[in-house]
């Protein structure tokens, strides 16, 4: 009995010290930006700034809002908080956003994802590789993404829109609430299904289709998942050592399979069509080099390359659309002045196209792109823009360092809040960005598609898609709010994107 004691006290003793040990550690760790001379928001052990991943109530993009919002109201320019314990530099002043993100890029040039391109080779595509890897991937993927291809690819896209015409005219018919972001996260599916991998998805026929189970899975942030993001965002080198995947292996192994299957019928049976997937497969044979006149490097695109580009590809287009449609469609239905005007613009444009829907009619849309713009503003999908340090950068006109490795942070949901930029900010109105409006805001209070060599590549098809489906259905339709809407509205915690809880319920109308 004695013995049993003694092992039980001294068990305790070391973990009382242990304890010490770590919290000592901690409070040490969480002095780093006050020894670097930063302005900083007291952490707290051992989540840091940011609170628990799993606990929290509020999305990330909100929460790194908050600290946006608490450093502004203090009058700093930028400030120091904590991940866990690693140290996170977030800049408010929107020059040194844009030193960070255009004029010093050699300094910021990677995002610092982690990603395996060895044990979880569909992580490592455009948006996550870093280095040299990414500069030259960049190079030979920025034509493809011209406003030519995008034209060549218009029709594919507008075939698509026929279907999410027809769902809607049903639901119309049966006077249903329509979750609207089911319906074009089916429409945009369809597009991507078709413009990447040439294939017809059928999403709203086929409710069981392969790539719309895999396209919410891709989205399905599960505890476990969010654990292992937790875990690489803080040990990365480790768990480059224990070859994290973070793509689930269903996922995996559909991409790849259908991926595979699609390169080598095509090689098989000379079949080409105006598409990514076919602008991909000519990358690995050389053949893109010679037509967009720049040099081949000697490198040529893997199978698993292939793959990773064509399931970015993937994932952005189809989310991200979605939810911006989503979102501006919520606001329109809010506000029935804006919805008549925009119908008022779409019906007097496409007249002049003999009613159809054409990509040179879509580019004459202006009070569309106001639309889109203030609705991104409001409702950024990619909330917050991460860059890494790679070589010590001092921050113009002071003493701070920030040191290589530092991870950066900007808060594109704060900026797009700020009161100073967009006044009255939670107010929905388009007009912020008639182009006397937009030429007297600074350029970088805008970001959702991020700014500089690093912005997002896919921003032209995106807002195609987009304007593809709005003009689709407010042409012939009205749309209302549903009670089944909860307001206010309300962000899903664990979404990768912003997603309102319980989702976005419209009624529509024919008109």
């Amino acid at each position: 009995m004695w013995i049993t004691s003694s092992i039980t006290g001294d068990l305790i003793t070391l973990l009382i010290t242990l304890s010490v040990i770590l919290i000592g550690y901690c409070k040490w760790t969480y002095q780093y930006w006050r020894r670097r001379n930063l302005p900083y928001l007291e952490p707290s052990i051992p989540f840091g700034n940011l609170g628990n991943p799993r606990g929290s109530r509020k999305h990330i993009g909100e929460r790194l809002e908050r600290v946006y919002n608490v450093m502004k109201d203090k009058g700093w320019k930028h400030g120091g908080i904590y991940g866990m314990l690693s140290p996170i530099y977030v800049p408010m002043d929107l020059d040194l956003v844009k030193n960070i993100m255009t004029k010093d890029f050699q300094y910021f040039p990677d995002r610092g994802i982690y990603h395996n391109e060895k044990g979880d080779p569909l992580s490592a595509h455009l948006v996550n590789i870093a280095g040299v890897k990414w500069r030259n991937l960049r190079t030979k993927l920025t034509p493809t993404f011209t406003s030519g291809k995008m034209k060549s690819m218009f029709q594919t896209l507008v075939d698509c829109e026929v279907h999410l015409h027809k769902k809607i005219e049903t639901e119309c018919q049966r006077k249903a609430a329509v979750d609207i972001k089911e319906v074009l996260g089916c429409f945009t599916t369809d597009i991507i299904g078709s413009c990447a991998f040439g294939l017809e998805c059928n999403t709203f026929e086929d409710e069981n289709s392969p790539f719309r189970i895999y396209g919410r899975k891709v989205f399905d942030r599960s505890t476990e998942l969010q654990v292992k993001r937790t875990f690489v965002n803080t040990f990365p080198n480790l768990s480059h050592l224990f070859n994290i995947a973070l793509v689930p292996r269903d996922i995996h192994n559909f991409f790849m399979k259908l991926v595979k299957d699609t390169v080598n019928y095509r090689e098989k049976n000379k079949v080409n069509r105006k598409d990514f997937m076919q602008m991909l497969i000519d990358m690995k044979n050389n053949k893109l080099a010679e037509e967009e006149g720049y040099k081949h490097d000697g490198t040529t695109l893997s199978m698993d390359e292939i793959a990773a580009q064509s399931f970015v590809f993937f994932i952005a287009g189809f989310e991200t659309s979605s939810t911006t449609m989503t979102f501006a469609l919520y606001e329109l239905a809010k506000h029935q002045d804006v919805q008549e005007k925009l119908r008022n613009e779409i019906r007097s444009v496409l007249a002049k196209h003999d009613g159809k829907i054409t990509y040179d009619a879509i580019q004459e849309m202006k009070y569309m792109n106001q639309v889109i713009d203030e609705a991104l503003r409001m409702y950024p999908p990619v909330p917050l823009l991460p860059r890494k340090c790679i070589k010590d950068y001092r921050v113009p006109d002071t003493d701070v360092i920030i040191e290589k490795g530092t991870m950066v942070l900007i808060s594109v949901l704060g900026i797009h809040h700020d009161a100073e930029y967009y006044p009255n900010p939670e107010i929905f109105d388009p007009e912020r960005f008639s182009e006397e409006n937009k030429s007297a805001r600074h350029g970088y209070a805008h970001l959702p598609f991020g700014e500089g060599p690093r912005n997002c590549i896919g921003m032209r098809f995106g807002l195609m898609q987009s304007k593809v489906g709005l003009t689709s259905l407010l042409r012939n339709f009205r749309l209302t709010l549903n009670e089944k809407t909860q307001e206010p509205l309300k962000m899903k915690t664990n979404s990768l994107v912003l997603a309102a809880k319980g989702e976005i319920w419209l009624n529509v109308h024919k008109v």
